[in-house]
């Protein structure tokens, strides 16, 4: 268990400094930003303390706000999808499926995994952005900024989950 919190907390310093020196600064047309510390809350084990994953996903949302200058948009979108991502990722397992498995390629499937990202991706971006603007007056500049993150982010979480997977596989 002190283990697993030691990878969460590596984890979560790597994706906010990746996301704050590189990932902030790459706006593709103008509009797709990757959000990939999105991903942090999704790869969480079946299983694991709901209250637990809330925190989480507020102390991510509201360092992410720090440094974006976006007052409270991360926190309450990533505090959402903490609170809906066990209902998510129960809607891709079986129930033969380990109580303390961790959602990835290898464990999912490929399809699958990319499903739920995306649906958790897509949860998280539309709601940020929506945040963000405040406001419908532009909703086509909304959905052009949600769907370029939302690719650029499946992306990037896709080529993430394959490296940390050949990392696993080479340490062990």
């Amino acid at each position: 268990m002190k283990f697993e919190f030691v990878r969460h907390i590596a984890l979560f310093c790597v994706l906010v400094l990746l996301q704050v020196l590189v990932l902030n600064h790459i706006h593709i047309a103008g509009v797709a930003t990757p959000l990939l510390f999105v991903y942090f809350i999704e790869i969480f084990r079946r299983n694991y303390p709901r209250h637990g994953l809330i925190c989480w996903g507020f102390a991510l949302g509201l360092l992410i706000d720090t440094f974006q200058n976006t007052p409270g948009a991360a926190a309450a979108s990533l505090t959402l999808l903490a609170f809906v991502q066990p209902e998510l990722l129960d809607l891709f397992l079986t129930r033969e499926q380990a109580d303390d498995m961790s959602p990835s390629k290898a464990n999912l499937g490929k399809l699958p995994f990319f499903y739920y990202t995306t649906l958790c991706t897509s949860l998280f971006c539309l709601l940020f952005f929506l945040l963000e603007s405040f406001s419908f007056f532009n909703w086509l500049t909304w959905l052009e900024r949600s769907v370029g993150s939302i690719a650029l982010t499946e992306l990037l979480i896709m080529a993430v989950d394959t490296l940390r997977k050949k990392k696993e596989r080479n340490d062990g």
